[in-house]
Parts: C-alpha cells; sequence; structure tokens
C-alpha cells in the first residue's frame, strides 16, 4: 500500500462528517479492479494524488457511511471515492471512475456533491 492523500478537515466541514484526519491510501488491488470494472481510467490512475489534493467537488454517497467522493474535471469528470476501513482503521482509495457532465449536474443540484473551495 502507498500513501496517495491526505484526508483533511476541510472534506469533514463540507461533508458533514466528524472523521480523524490522515493519510489515504492506494492498494495494489485497486488497479485490479480498475482494469476489470473501469478499464477506461487505468490511464487515470496517476492523476488519484492531484484529485485528492484539488477536487473540484466533494460529496458523499448517502449510502456508504464513512466515505468521500471528489471529482475533478480535467477532460473527463473523474470521481475517486475514498473509504474507512474501519476494521484497521484507515482510509482507502475504492474506485476511480468516470462521471458524465448530466450525473455531476445532478448531483450538484440535489447537494450530494458541493463545490470545493
Amino acid at each position: 500500500m502507498e500513501v496517495v492523500g491526505k484526508y483533511v478537515e476541510k472534506f469533514n466541514q463540507l461533508t458533514g462528517q466528524s472523521l480523524e484526519c490522515r493519510d489515504v491510501f492506494q492498494s495494489e488491488g485497486l488497479c485490479v479492479h480498475i482494469e476489470k470494472r473501469h478499464p477506461d481510467c487505468v490511464a487515470e490512475i496517476p492523476n488519484i494524488p492531484l484529485i485528492l489534493a484539488s477536487p473540484d467537488y466533494i460529496g458523499r454517497n448517502p449510502k456508504e457511511k464513512n466515505s468521500v467522493e471528489l471529482v475533478k474535471r480535467m477532460g473527463d469528470n473523474l470521481m475517486v471515492c475514498v473509504k474507512l476501513d474501519l476494521k484497521s482503521n484507515y482510509f482507502f482509495v475504492a474506485t476511480l471512475f468516470k462521471i458524465s457532465d448530466s450525473k455531476l449536474k445532478n448531483r450538484i443540484a440535489s447537494g450530494r456533491l458541493k463545490k470545493y473551495n
């Protein structure tokens, strides 16, 4: 596992959570997951640290406690989902995928995603 970013207090403020700030890890299994489930995003894996450090939008999946969704517009809209492993008490990148402009707009309109300033 390698450190690819930080979970920072601003994430809590914008998502209404109170999680402890700490490193975010990426496992080798993430690459396998992306190759299998989101093959169009394999070339975007090196952008994960940039997306974590300076997202354009942030939110939380209402079905996933202790998680955060970060979106960066980089030609495509790239979403990184970060989750907290409660058993081992660490944050990890769960997935990376592209979302359409319409999904992005809908999630902003619904309040699920907020502008990250």
